[in-house]
């Protein structure tokens, strides 16, 4: 099985990114990107030469992997950033400039979930919607630990304390939940 076969077992990229609406000429950020950009590669050709997708991610090589698989395959909208989504205003993308964010397995790997939120709001424009999918809370003998799981009440919380509204909950995949939130 490819890595972008793994990937679509366990994430139903379609649908994730159905669910986030992404649309011709969006500025779209997928926030922790990860080592393969396989949200970012699968968004280019949805926003078009006049959108943007930026790659962020706080590990440099990361970027460097994606910037370079971007140049070889002559993919021109894509744009890596270097951040800590922990801190405030750490990511070099304009307040209140994306139509669309995505935070697909990063808030397991942080304790600092309402602060990667506030971060993400910050760049979403007034109704832009952040998609978030997370590994659910259910016993795997693969996946992240239990305890660093992301419970979907404490999501729901720090969400609205961020400025987001929930728009709907979905399952992403048979291991992950799903959702919508709406910047207001």
């Amino acid at each position: 099985m490819g890595k972008s076969a793994a990937n679509e077992s366990l994430l139903n990229i379609n649908l994730i990114l159905d669910k986030a609406r992404i649309s011709e000429s969006m500025q779209v950020a997928d926030l922790g990107c990860g080592a393969t950009g396989h949200f970012v590669f699968a968004t280019a050709p949805l926003v078009g030469k006049a959108g943007i997708v930026y790659a962020v991610d706080v590990i440099n090589s990361i970027l460097e992997t994606i910037a370079h698989r971007a140049r070889q395959d002559n993919i021109n909208n894509i744009k890596t950033v270097w951040s800590n989504l922990e801190l405030p205003n750490a990511t070099k993308i304009n307040s209140l400039s994306l139509d669309a964010a995505l935070l697909i397995n990063t808030l397991y790997q942080s304790r600092k979930r309402l602060e990667i939120l506030t971060e993400a709001a910050r760049m979403l424009k007034k109704n832009g919607r952040l998609v978030v999918a997370e590994w659910k809370n259910t016993s795997l003998p693969f996946g992240p630990p239990a305890e660093e799981r992301v419970p979907l009440d404490n999501l729901r919380q720090l969400a609205a304390k961020a400025g987001l509204q929930l728009e709907e909950e979905f399952v992403a995949g048979p291991y992950h939940f799903g959702a919508i939130y709406i910047k207001i």
